[in-house]
């Protein structure tokens, strides 16, 4: 990881918000969320904000570590502060406040034409890719040699 690179991070951009990413649309898609999805408002779902700040730090470190690394995220802290409907434009600007010797950390606040809707603080980190691949693989391994769910001790 360049850290001289990662330190000088600091972006603006323009997001608009789709109508395919509201708390109600994606609530219906998960197995726990689709019985009361219709009671939801169409505003922006908190897990695509998130969804959209990690990707947007994510791609300004990647410009900033070796190709045998992979940026993964660590941490996220995220206060979703007012609602922000479909169609909506966020302004979303970020800096890196914090570096550590395999890591960033990304302080982040987006608003809309009326306040701040968001502040959120998200930690990255450039972990070698082979390491991650080969932990990835060993947990599709364990899968595929544990007992179906229904055996599971509870």
């Amino acid at each position: 990881m360049n850290h001289q690179g990662v330190s000088e991070i600091f972006f603006e951009e323009s997001y608009t918000v789709p109508a395919d990413q509201t708390a109600k649309s994606l609530f219906a898609r998960l197995p726990h969320g689709s019985g009361y999805a219709e009671r939801l408002i169409e505003c922006l779902a908190t897990g695509y904000l998130v969804a959209v700040i990690e990707s947007i730090c994510i791609r300004e470190m990647q410009l900033h570590v070796d190709a045998a690394e992979v940026v993964v995220g660590r941490t996220i802290r995220i206060d979703h502060r007012a609602p922000i409907p479909p169609g909506s434009p966020l302004r979303l600007r970020g800096w890196v406040e914090r570096l550590g010797e395999r890591s960033a950390t990304f302080r982040v606040e987006a608003h809309d034409a009326h306040e701040l809707v968001c502040e959120a603080t998200v930690t990255l980190v450039a972990a070698e890719r082979a390491a991650m691949e080969s932990r990835i693989a060993a947990k599709v391994a364990a899968l595929r040699q544990e007992p179906p769910a229904a055996d599971l001790p509870q």
